[in-house]
């Protein structure tokens, strides 16, 4: 039986009365009226079917109009919520994750890779530009970082993820306040920090960057919602080091990165530090991992939270503290119709770290060269070349998944 440890509840408010916070869920609209346990297929049985159709909103604007007559709450229920499953490598996260999901009738959002970022629309991997470009403008991944972690690019590849994951959770949040399912994210980005700050012990990356890193954080992690409930699973450093082995990847077992002392400061950093913050903010249940663990028992443990336990006062699912349905709306467009002007917060000009600055003749460069791959000419859903058809009568931009 896996040992757990469990740190806070709260609740959900919904309100469809102007201007008056709703504390006690049994005083809702009957209409609007749901159970805050979040419970598994089993017990969930046909709850979802009496909810409106999920709101494409990947294709669909949500805006004033919509929002008038399409009430977010209305999609919402018990399992509307956010579920992070967290951990250090190799801890097993992924294939739990799925299950989870599967268990809750929840999305489930992989791990972010910087696949998203190198493989375009169109399914062209930009890294295949590498031989044409300058040293410092060639793609940079986790591969690179684990053969040669004093590169100067180090520093890019830890931003970039940051906003890769940044963007992954407004999906993970737009996804819920449209559908009302709720989501399972294999780590987030509120948990980033933890490899930063490892790799900065480490000196992987310089002061200035660092702080740089922070800039950005400070100026977009107020714009999100902190999740319901994060699942740490927690693993030895021992233990890690022999499924990392088992793994058989060269590029992991031949790597300078991954040394005893550095899984165990990243360890550190998680404990001491993530879970701490996060717990004062949302549910945390913590599993012993070392030899795996059955995903029905957590779904067990997670359907005994009661997210009703806590009022207004509390900071546990403060974020989540909506009093009005015009709230839930304004929220609902932020996280689908607004998530380029989102993304745009990290475009904080820092001239003073010179390993985050490209010299005007590599940036030429690498624009030309970026610019003239497939599907790169023009934005997406207007190139021609790539199969992209009627042009003429397109009236709004695919810009919702760019970055």
């Amino acid at each position: 039986m896996a040992n757990i440890i469990r740190n806070g509840l709260n609740q959900i408010l919904f309100n469809t009365t102007k201007n008056k916070p709703i504390i006690n869920s049994k005083i809702i609209n009957p209409s609007l009226q749901f159970i805050c346990n979040i419970s598994g297929k089993t017990i969930r049985g046909e709850a979802s079917l009496n909810k409106p159709k999920p709101f494409p909103y990947k294709e669909k604007n949500y805006g004033f109009l919509q929002a008038c007559f399409d009430k977010t709450t209305k999609r919402l229920d018990e399992n509307s919520k956010i579920v992070v499953v967290d951990g250090p490598l190799a801890a097993g996260k992924s294939a739990f994750a799925i299950e989870l999901a599967k268990e809750l009738e929840m999305l489930y959002i992989p791990e972010t890779t910087l696949d998203k970022y190198y493989i375009n629309p169109y399914g062209f991997d930009m890294r295949k530009l590498d031989p044409q470009l300058p040293e410092y403008v060639k793609s940079f991944d986790v591969k690179n970082f684990l053969q040669n972690p004093h590169h100067r690019n180090v520093a890019t590849f830890q931003l970039r993820m940051l906003i890769l994951r940044y963007s992954d959770y407004v999906d993970a949040l737009a996804h819920l306040l449209s559908t009302g399912q709720g989501v399972v994210l294999d780590r987030c980005v509120y948990s980033d920090f933890v490899f930063l700050e490892t790799m900065f012990k480490h000196n992987y990356i310089s002061k200035g960057a660092r702080s740089v890193y922070y800039d950005l954080v400070k100026h977009t992690f107020s714009e999100i919602l902190r999740p319901h409930l994060v699942i740490y699973l927690d693993v030895p450093v021992n233990i890690v080091k022999e499924r990392l082995k088992k793994r058989a990847d060269p590029i992991e077992a031949n790597s300078k990165v991954l040394t005893d002392a550095y899984l165990q400061d990243m360890e550190t950093i998680y404990k001491q530090q993530y879970l701490k913050d996060i717990s004062t903010h949302a549910e945390l249940l913590i599993y012993d991992w070392s030899n795996y663990g059955e995903s029905e028992v957590v779904v067990e443990d997670i359907e005994r939270i009661d997210f009703d336990r806590f009022d207004k006062f509390d900071t546990k699912m403060k974020d989540w503290l909506l009093n009005t349905e015009w709230e839930w709306n304004e929220m609902r467009m932020r996280f689908t119709s607004e998530k380029p002007d989102l993304i745009n917060y990290f475009n904080i000009p820092r001239f003073d770290v010179p390993e985050l600055i490209i010299s005007p003749e590599d940036s030429k460069i690498w624009e030309e060269v970026w610019f003239s791959a497939p599907g790169m000419n023009y934005k997406l859903g207007y190139n021609v070349d790539m199969g992209d058809t009627g042009i003429l009568t397109k009236t709004k931009q695919a810009a919702r998944d760019s970055l």
